[in-house]
Order: structure tokens, then sequence, then C-alpha cells
């Protein structure tokens, strides 16, 4: 782990309100980027939040418009516990995001067919598996036969 990593996560872990029974940093969601980002407020501060694992639709792209409502309806205006595992080049907190009933939001996005397991930060069996159930069934964004992940979208859109 890089040191300038470790002295921002103590900086963080210090200035934020832990949630000792989760391990966790608590937050109360105010705004939805997409369906695998939102705002959240940590003791009076607003953070950039990614929910780690999965990738949801980009904006443009089929079932979008419905991941992010879905992340909505799971977590906005809620408090839910952060895991935090790194902070992006974007400065967004990427986070083990829980739902105060204890479910996992990487999961519940993958097991709905609304976000990808993003493997190549995850090598998570468990949502390997929810995301193969998912395709299988056809339920989401897997009702298309082959879709466009968002990595390769936004690789395409680099290009141009």
């Amino acid at each position: 782990m890089k040191p300038y990593f470790i002295l921002l996560f103590l900086a963080l872990a210090s200035s934020l309100q832990c949630a000792p029974e989760s391990k966790g940093v608590r937050a109360h969601v105010i705004s939805l980027a997409d369906g695998d980002s939102f705002s959240a407020r940590v003791n009076g501060k607003i953070v950039k939040v990614r929910v780690h694992a999965i990738d949801a639709p980009e904006k443009g792209m089929p079932f979008y418009k419905v991941s992010k409502e879905y992340l909505a309806k799971l977590c906005g205006n809620q408090t839910v516990t952060l895991q935090v595992v790194e902070k992006d080049r974007y400065g967004r907190l990427v986070s083990k995001v829980t739902l105060a009933d204890g479910r996992d939001v990487a999961s519940v996005m993958i097991k709905n067919g609304l976000a990808w397991h993003y493997k190549h930060y995850s090598n998570d069996p468990k949502l390997a598996a929810l995301e193969r159930a998912a395709r299988a069934k056809k339920v989401g964004l897997w009702r298309d036969s082959n879709p466009t992940p968002p990595w390769k979208m936004r690789e395409i859109r680099r290009q141009k």
C-alpha cells in the first residue's frame, strides 16, 4: 500500500464517524450520479462515492436510466455504511456499500442485471456467480444478447 494512501485513509477515517459494529463509515446518500456512483454526507462533509466491484451503464447507454433509478430506490436519501477500499483518480471513495438492512449494494445491482461485475477490480466469486445467474435469466441489461460493457464504451469514446 502506498504511503500517501495510508495517510489519506487515516485522515479520512479520523475525520469521519465510524460505525464500530460494521467497521465502516456511516454516510447519508444525498444524490445519485449514475448506477454505481453517488454523493453522500458524512459528518457534514460531502463525499463522492463509487460502488466497489461494479460498473453500471454510462449515460447514453441502454439501461443507464433504469440502473440509476434502481440505485436511487435502494439507497437514495438513506444511511449506508461505506467500507473504503481506495480513492480513485477522480477523488471518489471507492467503497463497499452496505444498506441498513445488511444487503450489499454491488450484489443487489448485479443480481438484478443493472451492473456488471467489474472483474478488473474484483475477483469476488460470489459477484461472478450473481452475474452468471443474471445473464442466464436474461434480467436487466442481459436481455440484450451482447450488451456493451461501460469500460468498452469509455474506451471507444476516448478513441474518438
